[in-house]
């Protein structure tokens, strides 16, 4: 399922503020009439002032998000350009509509993954799944351990998915495989806990400022819940940077409280216009830096890892506005089966997708993000069952997932680019190994690696060598670096940051995506990145849209090229159509 915010760097005309997102700016422009519901962040201080100035229009508020600074209300879009010049508002954001989508296929996972039968199971780490939902039954038995209602008002409900798309994804995570002969479909973790918050509604829709809710209710009640991750296989297009998106930066608290997010890439890999491949489909809020954005892998009904491909429809890097690097690893996502909500929508009305009575088989990184967020809480455990004075932070996580990743080749045995798979495919046993060795109570900047380790797993009797690589921003940091408690993995430190004297690697170093042999052309006289007739990536990283397109780079001397699609929500675009990974 899929969030989708877009977010650029692009210099409004003069006529619309520059604090409205593409969306809002674009309804601007046009001149709308009616009303939008949308989230405004205040500096600090100035959520009083806000209430008080939307009261006063007869704009109610709607939610308040006490984590980020802001207020969701409904107001009249000829409104908005005078909202947006009072001194303590900072952005507003359309509250986006977030919803899902998937389809066929068939897959063994567990064996993929390497996972031996003695294997750990995620027994007492809890993950928080913000989703539609989730069906209570065998497959979960008594771990659901909380549920709540956000399409309400967030108040502790009965379990229950009308859609179905969440009960899915939790049984990814953690489903037991008990209806299953010999528990085949399995989950990840399937003793893992699972925190159940519905977002979306019978269609696998609902809106931004709900998941935001979500996430800071979870966020705030770390503690009493017992969260330690939490899956988010949705998104909406990005219409702002990741500085002002509102789902970034609720997504952005959570890490810095502790909680590994774990978030679907988008499935907006493939031009609807052309079929063609394109890059920047990256969905919101998977354009967070410091979350773990995960892309969708085939494995073709094997568990050897030779013929894995990353599916087309995967979404691709760089992040909009920004040129963020993501997905930072991919995994398995593509006919994934997992427990299917009878009572739900996607049971009801798709007979070709139930496996047996009991089963669902779905496609997307929506299923992708479940695999790592199920290997998450079997890193976590193996971690604390070695070492219980300090936890893992969400950036160790991350570390140590893209570190013992394994690259994935295509059809030729060429590795896909960094934009397409991150550093590669998840490697739950690798992972796991490593994070057993790892002491988070080391002194920072120390040796916190406790004894050593073989740099590859065997899976399918094959050896698979490790990436042995950690993408920072847009520098590739090789070799033991995972091997020290470094600055770059304490909290409060966003990914990828150039501001807290965290230095990776050289200028050798940097992430070069490809080779004009994989219709990339790196570097110019500009230092410019132009993928085919895609995208125009300038070294000043500028979006410029005119409502309908969008264009990227802004250097002298290179022309604008335009990135396939529109921004409107019934055409696909970058990330624009509201589906799920």
């Amino acid at each position: 399922m899929t969030l989708t915010a877009t977010v650029t760097h692009a210099q409004q005309p003069p006529d619309v503020a520059s604090k409205l997102d593409e969306r809002l700016a674009a309804s601007v422009r046009a001149g709308d009439s009616g009303t939008q519901r949308v989230i405004i962040r205040v500096a600090s201080n100035g959520v009083p002032g806000l209430t008080n100035a939307l009261t006063r229009a007869g704009n109610p508020v709607l939610l308040n998000h006490r984590s980020i600074n802001a207020l969701t209300a409904r107001v009249p879009v000829a409104a908005l350009n005078g909202l947006s010049h009072l001194p303590f508002v900072k952005s507003i954001s359309v509250d986006a509509v977030v919803t899902a989508e998937q389809s066929s296929g068939d897959s063994t996972l567990r064996g993929t993954l390497g996972l031996p039968v003695q294997s750990p199971t995620g027994n007492r780490v809890g993950v928080a799944v913000i989703d539609s939902g989730l069906e209570p039954g065998p497959e979960f038995g008594d771990r659901i351990a909380g549920f709540y209602d956000f399409t309400r008002d967030g108040s502790a409900a009965s379990p229950s998915d009308d859609y179905g798309h969440g009960t899915h994804v939790a049984g990814l995570i953690a489903g037991s495989g008990d209806l299953s002969s010999g528990k085949r479909y399995r989950g990840v973790a399937p003793k893992a806990r699972i925190i159940a918050l519905k977002v979306l509604d019978q269609n696998g829709a609902g809106n931004t400022s709900d998941v935001i809710s979500a996430i800071e209710f979870v966020t705030e009640n770390r503690d009493r819940l017992g969260v330690d991750v939490i899956n988010l296989s949705l998104g909406h297009p990005i219409y702002e940077p990741a500085a002002t998106d509102p789902l970034v930066q609720a997504v952005e608290a959570a890490a810095r409280a502790g909680i590994v997010v774990v978030v679907a890439a988008g499935n907006h890999g493939v031009s609807p216009l052309t079929g063609l491949p394109g890059y920047a489909g990256i969905l919101s809020p998977g354009n967070a830096p410091s979350a773990i954005t995960v892309g969708s892998v085939k494995t073709l009904e094997t568990n050897t890892r030779i013929d894995d491909r990353v599916g087309a429809y995967s979404s691709r890097g760089p992040t909009w506005y920004d040129g963020i690097a993501k997905p930072d690893l991919v995994a398995p996502g593509h006919g994934l089966v997992a427990a299917a909500a009878k009572l739900s929508t996607l049971y009801t009305d798709n007979p070709s997708l139930r496996v047996g009575d009991s089963y669902l088989r779905l496609s997307g990184t929506s299923m992708a993000a479940g695999v790592v967020s199920g290997t998450v809480a079997l890193m976590i455990e193996a971690n604390r069952s070695a070492f219980s004075a300090a936890p893992l932070s969400p950036n160790a996580v991350k570390a140590i997932l893209q570190y013992t990743s394994l690259p994935v080749r295509d059809e030729q045995g060429v590795a896909y680019d960094y934009l397409t798979q991150g550093t590669g495919s998840v490697n739950t046993a690798g992972a796991i190994a490593l994070a057993a060795r790892i002491d988070p109570s080391m002194p920072l900047a120390s040796w916190w690696l406790t004894s050593g380790v073989d740099e590859w797993t065997v899976i399918d009797g094959q050896i698979q060598p490790w990436a042995e690589t950690v993408a920072w921003g847009a520098v590739l940091s090789e070799g033991p670096v995972v091997y020290f408690n470094e600055p770059a993995w304490t909290l409060n430190i966003v990914w990828g940051s150039a501001d807290d004297n965290i230095v990776w690697g050289s200028a050798d170093d940097n992430i070069v995506w490809g080779s004009a042999d994989d219709n990339i052309v790196w570097g110019s006289s500009d230092d410019n990145i132009v993928w085919g007739s895609n995208i125009v990536w300038g070294n000043s990283l500028i979006g410029a849209s005119d409502g309908t397109f969008v264009s990227w780079g802004m250097a002298a001397d290179v022309p604008l090229l335009t990135v396939w699609g529109s921004l409107d929500d019934s055409v696909g675009s970058a990330g624009s159509v509201l589906t799920s990974p």
